[in-house]
């Protein structure tokens, strides 16, 4: 039987399909086992929560009948200075002590490329330290330290993917970090294969012993700006126009980038990448008997991959857009266009004088209202598409009154009137994209 904790990780899952597929047992230690029963199907769901386990012996009689334990827990933000500590260190720590209490045979570690000697992020040191408990431990063990991973679904190839097709790319200062990312595909069936082979003293004497430390990377190494042309042209654009930043800039925007909540962007994962992050593959394929895969000939899937990627910024793109409409109109309504101006307008359409004033001012208000809320949306009031469907209903009505008061707006060369055509496509457009609630992920439990 196989324990997996962080099966709901983008990792984490694949390994519990994988493990499944093969025909293994496996139980997996969720911190929402309802939720998470929504996406692992085929595993034995076992509540742990890892932001709070600690206790060696409370974990012992969960892994009655183990063969073999698979740590997938894993976050790359740390909200709170304490979470690297706790998820990192502390809980595969007392998960290790407990495998080996209870007689599992092999523990697999799911670690990252650069947690060595030499590390010097908050991440890095955080996964060193459960390195070195695990292989100071009786047990036979295995440590997998991914590199930068490509999967379509993960955040970091996603958020990399929506760099690559922008217009213009911009690298920090000239692109040159070295990396060697990794297909996921690639990193699960190492997972899988260190997790199934034989202990070190279960070994065939003419075999040699499989190494403990193994780089998940991929066949190549290449600089940023490489790998960024590489997804270029996978999701199916042109070479594109590369811009150089100065390395200033860059820091002070991951800077601002790490104020927001779930973001990539901060002076960890930047110094991370300007250490450079490239293996040896030798290990990998005395693991797994062949190497890995080259990312650069992977084939172009625009549609698949080149479409999301894409959306990543052209849908905020196109929201600040909507918001900066509704923002200028009612600054415009409130005071730079003639008040005089306005009011008579608002007679012309049938508006009684004396509410001229109020119905003028409670107009650029909701105007106001409507543009801030498109560019932040309270997750408390629901899908932000109900937004989109009021400012549809509001523009429609503007449309129909004034059309029926004032017609020859439509015959005007500025197209006041005509331009709303196009506004309540593009709403339509993202009633479609933001009909759900969305959801937060599941942080804790993934790698």
């Amino acid at each position: 039987m196989i324990f997996l904790a962080g099966a709901t990780g983008m990792i984490g899952a694949r390994v519990a399909d994988a493990l499944v597929a093969a025909g293994h047992p496996v139980v997996c230690g969720v911190r929402d086992p309802v939720r998470a029963a929504q996406r692992l199907r085929g595993c034995r769901l076992l509540y742990v929560d890892f932001s709070a386990l600690r206790d060696v012996a409370s974990l012992v009689p969960l892994l009655e009948d183990v063969d073999v334990v698979i740590n997938a827990v894993g976050i790359f933000n740390d909200a709170t200075g304490k979470e690297f500590r706790q998820l990192h260190t502390d809980a595969p720590i007392a998960l290790f002590k407990a495998a080996a209490a209870a007689g599992v045979r092999r523990i697999v570690q799911i670690s990252a490329l650069g947690a060595d000697a030499d590390a010097q992020s908050a991440y890095h040191r955080s996964k060193l330290a459960a390195d070195e408990a695990l292989l100071a431990l009786p047990v036979s063990s295995l440590i997998v330290q991914p590199s930068l991973v490509f999967a379509p679904e993960g955040r970091s190839t996603q958020f990399f993917a929506a760099w690559a097709t922008l217009p213009v790319v911009p690298l920090p200062g000239a692109g040159a970090q070295r990396i060697q990312p990794v297909h996921i595909d690639d990193v699960v069936e190492l997972i899988v294969a260190g997790a199934l082979a034989a202990p070190a003293g279960d070994t065939p004497a003419a075999a040699a012993p499989l190494p403990r430390r193994v780089a998940a990377v991929g066949k190549e190494p290449m600089t940023l700006k490489e790998y960024l042309g590489v997804l270029r042209r996978v999701a199916g654009g042109s070479r594109g126009w590369f811009v150089p930043v100065p390395m200033a800039l860059v820091r002070l925007a991951t800077r601002v980038g790490a104020l927001l909540p779930g973001s990539l962007m901060n002076a960890d994962a930047l110094a991370m990448l300007e250490r450079g992050n490239v293996a040896s593959t030798e290990r990998f394929e005395r693991v797994l008997g062949r190497p890995p895969r080259a990312l650069s000939e992977m084939p172009a899937a625009r549609e698949r991959f080149g479409m999301p990627a894409r959306l990543m910024w052209l849908l905020p793109l196109l929201r600040a857009s909507i918001a900066a409409v509704w923002i200028w109109t009612a600054i415009v309504s409130a005071g730079l266009y003639p008040r005089a101006a306005s009011l008579e307008l608002l007679a012309r359409v049938g508006a009684p004088a004396a509410l001229g004033p109020l119905l003028l001012y409670g107009a650029a208000f909701l105007d106001l209202v409507f543009g801030v809320l498109s560019l932040a949306w309270p997750r408390r009031l629901g899908p932000r598409a109900r937004l989109w469907m009021l400012q549809i209903v509001l523009i429609v009505l503007y449309t129909a009154l004034i059309s029926w008061r004032l017609p020859e707006f439509w015959l005007h060369p500025y197209g006041p009137l005509s331009k709303n055509l196009p506004m309540i496509a593009l709403l339509t457009l993202l009633i479609q994209f933001d009909g759900g609630s969305g959801g937060q992920s599941d942080r804790v439990q993934s790698a």
